[in-house]
């Protein structure tokens, strides 16, 4: 059943620096009628959880509430076993449920999944009807985990709530309250972290994950980006929590502090300043001498080894000027690899963004950048105003681009490329050459023949 008091909670964590509790007044947006049109909280719940590829998803809801989410998000996993993400799992309740309960058919659902599935966990998602029908999945799940021995986690995150950033929260909750602390690893170290909200999408963590193994700095668990759920278990064990890009889980990041004396720390591996700075944020975060020296020198030697490599680019793109349109911390994360790449970005959208990211964007946009709230009406007047050279932004935005006669790169998550780390700003270099020399942006930019007539 929906927690009022939690929804309440989470909307206003004492961790974020717009807090009621520090700034009155402000805090996260109460759920109102429209908030979901970008996402939902069951939405946002499940592109949290969804990187569990040894966990079974369970959409306890009508078939719709499956179909609409199917794939909303691209994430890579390495897991060898049986990758339980291709395929949806769904109460399908039907009008008899809605009259006469649906928590029959959840307890059916659970039987058959593990029957001929047997995965390491089963997540089971509420969502606007069965909330409204008031199923106890809570304790359905509660006598599925006991009769099977494995996780059986209920997730609270009915669309009507909120929009996709509470949903993740939501998600955090649900992981901490039944999954970690469940579990001892086999073996610790004094340099074990968490990686918190990279969900690796088109692969990001895997271009700063062998840096991390270069200093002797060790994954223990992630959430949930090529996770685990056996990891996961034992994230009570690590030494420091890395909150990568987003703030959308620092509730679970405060509230593993107070229970584990875990302490944290928010950082981004977008572009190359940020990324030395996350490095070197994590290595002083863990306090040993050796692993801070060891992780200089990798620094120096990889920063050394890109800037050759960039060289070129940044000729390339003197004097380039960018409008950004993507959503949440990609607002400053992505703007900051563009920057180092020599490209001006003079304005970004903070439709998405929380008040933190937002502060971000205002720091590395600087005073003259435009941040902007509407970026479907605003982003055509922008790139005439401070005459832009590329936009980057999501598919829809092509058609802009192609009107305002300018070059164009799908950031948004159905990008096929990874940006992240030292690697990823030399594919984004890759990209921005690609698009500058596109030869349909070309083509598109010169007059009609009767026009130059």
């Amino acid at each position: 059943m929906v927690n009022r008091a939690k929804i309440k909670e989470l909307m206003n964590e004492s961790a974020c620096s717009h807090s009621k509790d520090k700034k009155p007044g402000e805090g996260c947006d109460k759920p109102k009628p429209g908030l979901a049109a970008g996402g939902c909280a069951f939405d946002g719940a499940q592109i949290s959880l969804f990187p569990y590829a040894d966990a079974v998803h369970l959409v306890h809801g009508p078939q719709t509430c499956l179909g609409a989410s199917w794939e909303t998000r691209e994430t890579l996993s390495s897991y060898e076993g049986r990758n339980h993400t291709f395929m949806g799992f769904t109460t399908g309740i039907t009008t008899n449920d809605v009259i006469f309960g649906g928590d029959k058919r959840l307890e059916d659902s659970i039987d058959h999944v593990m029957e001929h599935y047997n995965p390491e966990a089963i997540f089971v998602y509420s969502t606007c009807v069965t909330a409204l029908m008031g199923d106890d999945i809570d304790m359905t799940c509660k006598l599925g985990s006991e009769k099977y021995g494995v996780p059986v986690v209920p997730v609270h995150a009915p669309g009507f709530v909120g929009g996709k950033n509470l949903g993740s929260r939501i998600a955090g909750e649900a992981v901490l309250e039944h999954l970690i602390g469940t579990k001892e690893p086999e073996i610790t170290t004094h340099y074990d972290i968490n990686l918190i909200g990279d969900y690796n999408v088109t692969g990001d963590m895997w271009q700063y994950l062998p840096m991390f193994e270069k200093i002797g700095i060790r994954i223990l668990s992630s959430l949930s980006g090529d996770g685990r759920v056996s990891s996961i278990r034992t994230a009570h064990r690590a030494k420091l929590n890395v909150i990568v890009c987003a703030k959308s889980l620092i509730t679970l990041c405060r509230k593993m502090e107070e229970n584990y004396g875990i302490p944290w720390i928010s950082v981004s591996f977008y572009g190359k300043r940020d990324t030395s700075f996350a490095i070197m944020e994590i290595v002083k975060a863990l306090g040993d001498p050796a692993l801070i020296k060891k992780a200089e020198q990798v620094i120096a030697e990889e920063e050394a080894a890109l800037e050759e490599k960039l060289l070129p680019y940044k000729k390339l793109f003197a004097g380039k000027k960018a409008v950004l349109n993507t959503g949440g911390n990609k607002a400053w994360s992505i703007a900051s690899g563009l920057q180092d790449l020599g490209v001006e970005v003079v304005a970004t959208s903070i439709r998405k963004s929380t008040a933190d990211d937002i502060e971000k964007a205002r720091e590395y946009l600087g005073p003259d950048g435009i941040l902007m709230k509407t970026p479907a009406s605003q982003q055509s007047k922008v790139i005439d105003e401070k005459g832009a050279d590329i936009l980057l932004a999501g598919g829809r935005s092509l058609y802009t681009a192609i009107k305002k006669k300018i070059s164009f790169i799908d950031v948004n998550q159905e990008k096929k490329t990874s940006y992240g780390g030292y690697g990823g700003l030399l594919n984004l270099a890759q990209d921005l050459h690609y698009a500058f020399e596109n030869p349909v942006f070309a083509n598109v930019s010169k007059k009609a023949p009767w026009d130059v007539a």
